[in-house]
């Protein structure tokens, strides 16, 4: 199987050898469109798709993204990144380029519950996750035959508070040596330091139950039964060093009702956490979503 998805990200990396990205933000004037655009036909570059988005158009931000395709694109990135600082300094932007021959390395991390991890796992299979899944890592052992079973290196690493320090040293090693551009915690149920979010800002993706704030803590699925909930939801967003508070990439709900006892609430729960974060990375691996202070547009 790893050999199938080698293959399938070769023929990405080829037959998007020539695509790129452009993602910007900037304080909002005018001009910022046309001379992006211009930059780009001057450098040979057809624009396929862009996207903008202008919190205030007097005094607030812009953002915007746009696919491009460049005849020999690889030959021209640096070029393109080093004439385009000029713009930049001249609209104060924060920019960054990506190349479609530039597949991202990803680490995922999980526990006990594997419903997530499955669901990335199926998704990458199909090539609808087009990334290089590096490596898992987990506390527990209940993942390895999976994993291992489609060629990907499986990390048992045993976690608590009493040994996070040298348990985060060493995940941190792997991560290096892997090269990895993303992390995903697909129900991974131990808290990060601050020293291993720092290391990875906005590259760490988690899913939890939008049960948050009413019912923190253990067993929400039973609380909110007793509550007589109808609404049942997850949330995934970008790993801050405030705990389940970083941006939000998304989000979504399905309804339940009395019929619907703890078992079923659970199963709808892990039914939307598994689509929520597969959307999340997929659109991070699209380079769809830019963060500014504690939000994020996503085009």
């Amino acid at each position: 199987m790893k050999d199938f998805i080698q293959e399938q990200i070769h023929a990405y990396r080829k037959s998007n050898q020539n695509k790129g990205r452009l993602l910007i933000s900037c304080p909002d004037q005018p001009g910022i469109v046309s001379t992006v655009s211009d930059f780009l036909f001057k450098h040979g570059a057809n624009i396929i798709e862009s996207s903008q988005y202008s919190t205030n158009p007097e005094g607030g931000m812009f953002f915007m993204r746009i696919e491009f395709d460049c005849p020999e694109m690889r030959s021209k990135e640096p070029e393109l990144k080093s004439h385009f600082r000029t713009i930049a300094n001249e609209f104060a932007m924060d920019f960054r380029f990506a190349f479609g021959y530039e597949v991202k390395r990803t680490a995922i991390f999980v526990s006990k519950e594997l419903y997530c991890l499955r669901e990335l796992l199926w998704e990458w299979q199909n090539s609808d996750l087009m990334t290089d899944v590096a490596l898992v890592i987990s506390n527990h052992e209940d993942a390895r035959d999976i994993v291992e079973s489609l060629g990907i290196p499986f990390y048992f690493i045993p976690a608590s508070k009493e040994n996070r320090a040298e348990v985060e040293e060493r995940q941190l090693k792997l991560l290096k040596e892997y090269g990895i551009d993303v992390i995903v915690l697909a129900r991974y149920m131990q808290i990060l330091t601050p020293t291993f979010v720092e290391a990875h800002p906005f590259k760490i993706i988690n899913i939890h139950h939008s049960f948050l704030p009413a019912f923190v803590g253990a067993r929400p699925y039973e609380r909110a039964y007793a509550r007589g909930v109808k609404l049942i939801g997850a949330t995934s967003h970008y790993v801050t060093n405030d705990l389940d508070e970083g941006p939000i990439i998304e989000q979504d709900i399905m309804r339940v009702d009395h019929r619907d006892n703890v078992l079923e609430l659970k199963k709808i729960g892990r039914l939307v956490e598994r689509s929520v974060l597969a959307r999340s990375v997929k659109w991070h691996l699209e380079d769809r979503i830019i963060v500014h202070e504690n939000k994020t547009i996503v085009f």
